[in-house]
This record gives structure tokens, sequence and C-alpha cells, in this order.
């Protein structure tokens, strides 16, 4: 009995190293696959060449690629809110779209994330909660007419506020 008991539990310690194995096999084998992926220093630099989305066969005396002034933030300090607006809207995924959403805040404008518009405040707000606040707002649109508006009664609920940029 004992001898039957010993090997038993010989076989179970067996068993266990081998899945033991198995498992930093498996471990050692996503550790690989995770620095194979891992960022690497060019990762983080930005493309010399640049490369339109919608190319167009246009005059060769235009620029073919956009100046350098334009990767500065100083420089969007000094554009207009329409201007700022056409930045965000038309150069969309680029570091410029950022500083233009950038500047937007600086200046009060707030981005409503179900609407994809930019909205400030006209006057203070008549309703203040933790969840939202409600008054008149100032919003850009976009879509039909590319000018402010002014919206009475809005309730612009915070749970629709982008926040993760920092002004």
């Amino acid at each position: 009995r004992l001898r039957n008991a010993l090997e038993s539990e010989e076989a179970v310690w067996e068993a266990d190293g081998d899945r033991r194995r198995k498992r930093g096999d498996r471990s050692l084998g996503e550790l690989a696959a995770s620095a194979r992926s891992a960022p690497r220093r060019a990762d983080a630099e930005r493309p010399r060449q640049y490369v339109p989305r919608n190319p167009y066969n246009t005059p060769a005396a235009f620029p073919a690629a956009p100046a350098a002034a334009f990767d500065d933030a100083r420089v969007f300090e000094k554009l207009g809110t329409d201007t700022l607006f056409f930045i965000f809207y038309f150069a969309q995924g680029t570091y410029q779209q950022y500083l233009a959403a950038r500047e937007l805040k600086k200046q009060s404008w707030r981005y409503h994330k179900k609407y994809m518009t930019w909205f400030q405040r006209h006057e203070e707000p008549k309703v203040t909660t933790d969840d939202f606040e409600q008054g008149t707002y100032v919003y850009f649109d976009y879509e039909t007419g590319w000018c402010q508006r002014i919206k009475s009664d809005f309730t612009f609920e915070y749970t629709f506020l982008e926040d993760e940029l920092v002004a």
C-alpha cells in the first residue's frame, strides 16, 4: 500500500511539473512576442516625408509639403477661431488637429462627443449639477452653415464632454 501511495504521489508530482514547464514555455513565448512588438525609437519620431491623404495634381509652383511653422504651437495662438475650426475638422488625425483643439479649449470652447461639435457658454448656466449644466450656449455649426449659432436651454451632459485633452 505504501508503495502504491508513493508511486501515485510521484505521478502527481511529475504531471504537475509537466504542467508548470508547459506554462513556463508558454509564458516565455508570450514574453518573446511582446518584445518583438515593443515600440522602437523610430516609432516616436515623425515621418520625415509628407504624404498627402488625398493627392491631387497641382501646379509645380504650389508648396508640396506643409510649412514646418505649422508644427509650432505658438502659431496656433495667433489663428482665428474659424481657422482653428477648419484645421480641427479637415486635418483629422494630425498633430495640427491636436494643436487646434488645444487652442480652442484655451479659448473656453468645449467639445461635445455626442454632437461632435464645439460649444462655448454664452452666459453662466441657469442650472448646474454634478451630471450636467443647462443654459445658453454658442456652438459651431460645421454641417449646415460653417458658422456659430446660439442654442438656448441646452443641457450639456458632462458624460459627453471631451476631457482627455489637456489645454
